[in-house]
């Protein structure tokens, strides 16, 4: 890392800052056993990739409109939301070294600012049940500008209200997808490894720097 570059950092929360990709697991297997009367469901891997950076209630609606699920919008989203609602309440906890890495930047004068493909409801749940709102000087979700992280939209608005340049902007991501959009508009690309997340070898490729398996956030503090 550059010392002299960082001004801002851009952070994802899940899977880059809280271990909550989990719970794709758990409401595939719902979906399966409540909706489609199957054990151990399976979703379509390209599916499965594809709502992970979608905006929630629009990724549920293509899961329900993909399997022909015989409920109405509001009942299958009121479904899932329910769900995903005390998955954060009572399951979600920030990743190692997130916290110290976090503090570092913090008292490093760094803005930072928390971009997300989740609603804003979640968001902060996670915030405040985790104490991490303290960090971020914005905060910010997908689901505000109807936009996923395929498109630049959020990362634009994060540079926005950051006020920094892209190339003095450092962008923390576990996703593949959210991580090629960022380098597009030269964001400063970190990738962060989650084990819920498809393709560690695109993320790297689109990684200045990249967080393995065996390694967390604190290994940046001493090259800042």
């Amino acid at each position: 890392m550059e010392k002299s570059k960082m001004k801002a950092a851009i952070f994802d929360m899940d899977g880059t800052l809280v271990d909550s990709l989990g719970f794709w697991g758990i409401i595939w297997s719902d979906i399966g056993h409540d909706h489609l009367g199957i054990e151990n469901f399976v979703p379509d891997e390209q599916l499965d990739k594809q709502v992970r950076t979608m905006i929630f209630t629009d990724a549920m609606l293509l899961v329900r409109d993909t399997y022909k699920i015989n409920c109405t919008d509001e009942e299958f989203t009121s479904y899932a939301t329910r769900k995903l609602g005390d998955f954060y309440r009572e399951t979600v906890t920030v990743k190692d070294g997130c916290v110290e890495f976090l503090d570092y930047l913090k008292s490093s004068g760094i803005k930072m600012c928390l971009a997300s493909a989740t609603d804003m409801k979640y968001v902060n749940i996670a915030l405040d049940c985790l104490d991490l709102r303290k960090y971020f000087d914005a905060v910010m979700s997908c689901s505000e500008i109807g936009i996923g992280k395929d498109k630049p939209d959020i990362y634009l608005k994060a540079l926005s209200s950051l006020g920094t340049l892209p190339e003095e902007t450092y962008i923390f991501e576990d996703s593949f997808i959210a991580l090629e959009t960022a380098k597009k508009i030269g964001l400063y690309t970190v990738g962060v490894y989650d084990k819920y997340s498809f393709d560690q070898e695109r993320l790297k490729r689109s990684s200045k720097i990249y967080l393995g398996s065996d390694t967390d956030m604190r290994a940046l503090i001493e090259k800042l």
